[in-house]
Parts: C-alpha cells; structure tokens; sequence
C-alpha cells in the first residue's frame, strides 16, 4: 500500500494527490456547515461589542460569502502543496503557467474576501439604520444612508483593486496612489462646497437636529423640513414658499427646532393707571393668578414690575402646552378673562397724558410782575 502511495506521477507522489483531493473534496462538501459555524463564530465575538445584533441576519450575509473565501483559501493553499509537472512548464504570452496559476489564486482570494468585507458593510448598514433612523425621520434619512452605504462600497471596491495590482500583477502602485492623490486634492479642491455641504448632511443624519416634518427657524427662515438631501434641505416656509438651504448652512447656524420644544411660553404686560390704589393692585393680582392656574397652564406668574409717572407696570407669564392651536386658545382664553376681571375692578389701563399748564402774567405772583 504504501509502495503504491509513495509513486510518482507528474512530480507528484499518489498520497499528495489523494491527501489535496480529500481536502478539496472536505471542503467543498461541508463548505455551508463550516461557513456557518465559522458565522457563529464570528457572531459571538461581534455581539460581545454590540448587543442589539440579529444573528439570522447575519447569517443570511455572511454565511455563503464567508464559506466561498474559505473553500476558495483551501482549495488554493491546497493546491500549493502539489508540484507543477515539467510538461506544464511552458510560457503563455511570457507569463510562465506556473506563474498564471499564482496570479489565478491570489486574485481569488482576494476577490473573496473583499466580497465578504462588502457583505459586511451591509450588515453594518442595516444595524445602523435600526439603531439611528425611526420611522417617523422620513425617506430623507434612508436616502443618505444608502448614498453613505454606497460609498463606502465604493472605496472598499477600490482598496481591493489596489491589492490586486499590488499582489496578483505585482504591480508599483505608489505612482498610482500618488497621481489618484494629486487627482483628488484637485477635486477637492474644485468641489469644495459641494464636499462641505456633502460632510453636514452626514452631520445632520448621525447628530439629529432635526428630522424630516419637524418645524424649524433658522435666521430669518421658518417652516416645516420636508427634504434633507445630499447638498441641501428643502422648507416649507410660513408662507407656504419651498426654500432651500445648503446643508452648511443648516449645521453652521444656529437653529431652533420648534417641533422638539416641550412647552409654549405666554407673556401678558399691564400697564395700570398709576391713580389705582393699592388694594384695588392686590385684587387684580390675586385675580390674574388665578386665571393663570387654570387649565392648560404651567409655572405662572404675576408681578409688580415697576411704577411710572403715568402706570403700574404688571409682568404675567405661564407656560402651556408645546400644541400651537392649544396655546393660541388658551391665551386668548386668559387675555379675556384678565380683561373681564379689570372691568370688574373698574381698573382702566394706563393713557399717554402729556399735562400742559399755561401761567398767565395776571395769576403771577406780586413779586413776579415787578
């Protein structure tokens, strides 16, 4: 047995051939049980880090890429193992076979791999769309998502196409990456705006300071956020008008995100007649902060301010609910009866007076006339 085992054929003992066989044949068999296991594997080093990760999901990306690498990265190793038969040695455009087949291998795995990285990057998509983007943040944050996810395939295309210059063609990509760096500083560079108000709208997407259908004032703009794009985002103004606004803009500026606020605030000022007495200050206080506690109100307050020559400086403030409907109602509810309660009291508001005396020379003083 072992006579027939040690016999050569083709540079190549009988137990090498059958021992590349075997594990070519293992893994080709078995490639899904050990893609799946090497998933699981991999899975529980990953959820150590992330909790909220879906195996099932997962397993549905990564498993028939992740097995392809391996049965590819055996099969190849395996194959090494064997000696190329001095028949094959012959050359094919000057590329020598053996060296046809090394190109051939390398290129399949890395190929492979970058296929399972690319898989992957679509696993971390979908965990980033579930843990950042509601369903209420609109189609706008899954359009940048997916512009994002793209992207990134985009580059790790290129990564891999540099590797296979590097160790498949053994090809000097230093010029490459040199010139590729001279090219993209000068589109940078063209591009500028374009790539600041590119930057923000990721800004935008993983920061939230708003979100699609929320209502937003941003220096003289306000309305209601209906877009967010790649370059700009589209208002709905008051005036029912579609402005756009570049992305830097909306990040650099200061913004009041309206549909974020809790509760509304309301501020009443009086002005009272100064002839009204003080009794009369204490019912119209007492009266107001009654008022103020009523239904739908939060933290008020009433004050004397401040006398003038000609008023009684009255401060009233309350907060109500965040609803824009719900607080008009109340407020005008609460002017009213503010108003009622000064008719009641008899209480009149303060009038811009201007007191003019005229002094004739017949009323003046003896000692004046002379």
């Amino acid at each position: 047995m072992n006579e027939f085992l040690n016999q050569v054929y083709f540079n190549n003992s009988v137990r090498a051939y059958i021992a590349v066989g075997t594990t070519i044949l293992v893994v080709v068999l078995f490639k899904k049980y050990i893609a799946h296991y090497l998933a699981l594997a991999i899975f529980k080093l990953l959820k150590i880090r992330w909790k909220n990760i879906d195996f099932p999901t997962f397993r549905s990306l990564a498993t028939k890429p992740l097995g392809l690498f391996f049965a590819v990265l055996i099969t190849v190793t395996a194959l090494d193992k064997l000696h190329l038969p001095s028949e094959l040695e012959f050359s094919l455009y000057k590329i020598t076979l053996r060296e046809l087949l090394r190109m051939t291998g390398t290129f399949l795995i890395i190929f492979t791999f970058f296929q399972f990285i690319i898989k992957m990057i679509d696993f971390v998509m979908l965990m980033v769309q579930g843990t950042y983007l509601k369903p209420t943040n609109g189609t706008g944050s899954h359009q940048l998502i997916f512009f994002f996810k793209d992207l990134i395939k985009v580059l790790i295309g290129l990564i891999g196409l540099l590797f296979i210059l590097k160790y498949t063609f053994n090809y000097d990509i230093k010029g490459l990456l040199t010139g590729l760096s001279i090219v993209g500083a000068a589109v940078a560079l063209a591009l500028k705006e374009s790539l600041e108000n590119l930057i923000a709208s990721f800004i935008i997407f993983f920061d939230k300071p708003f979100a699609t259908g929320d209502a937003v004032k941003l220096n003289s703009v306000s309305g209601v956020v209906e877009k967010i794009g790649l370059r700009s985002t589209r208002i709905r103004s008051d005036d029912k008008s579609y402005i756009t606004v570049p992305n830097k803009q909306m990040v650099d500026s200061i913004l009041d995100n309206q549909s974020s606020r809790v509760q509304r605030r309301a501020v009443l000022k009086l002005e009272v007649s100064s002839s009204t007495s003080a009794g009369a200050i204490e019912k119209l206080l007492s009266g107001i902060r009654e008022i103020l506690n009523g239904e739908g109100t939060f933290a008020s307050s009433a004050f004397v301010t401040g006398i003038t020559a000609n008023a009684i400086l009255i401060n009233c403030e309350y907060f109500t609910g965040a609803n824009a409907r719900e607080y008009s109602i109340i407020r005008e509810r609460n002017t009213l009866k503010v108003l009622s309660l000064m008719e009641q009291l008899n209480i009149a508001t303060a009038q811009s007076v201007s007191d003019i005396k005229i002094v004739r020379d017949d009323d003046a003083p003896e000692t004046q006339k002379h």
